[in-house]
């Protein structure tokens, strides 16, 4: 988590998986970046996880995200 001004970033790698196979939670504080890569034949061939705690001053309801063309995630949330 790194502070940038009057936000926090979390930013992960992405980029061998296809936009809809993330998905990005929040929960007390924490948010959880979960990606699954299926193959042809149903079968799971790639998964990421990654979690982080959140500093206690951000307000929960402001995290958004956003996928570069690079295929890196950027979560943004905003300090109290």
């Amino acid at each position: 988590v790194r502070a940038q001004g009057d936000t926090y970033q979390v930013v992960a790698d992405v980029s061998q998986f296809e936009p809809p196979d993330i998905v990005v939670t929040t929960s007390n504080c924490h948010v959880t970046i979960q990606a699954e890569k299926v193959a042809e034949d149903g079968t799971v061939c790639d998964t990421f996880t990654h979690k982080c705690q959140l500093p206690e001053d951000t307000d929960p309801l402001s995290v958004s995200c956003a996928l570069t063309e690079t295929g890196t995630l950027v979560i943004t949330v905003r300090r109290r």
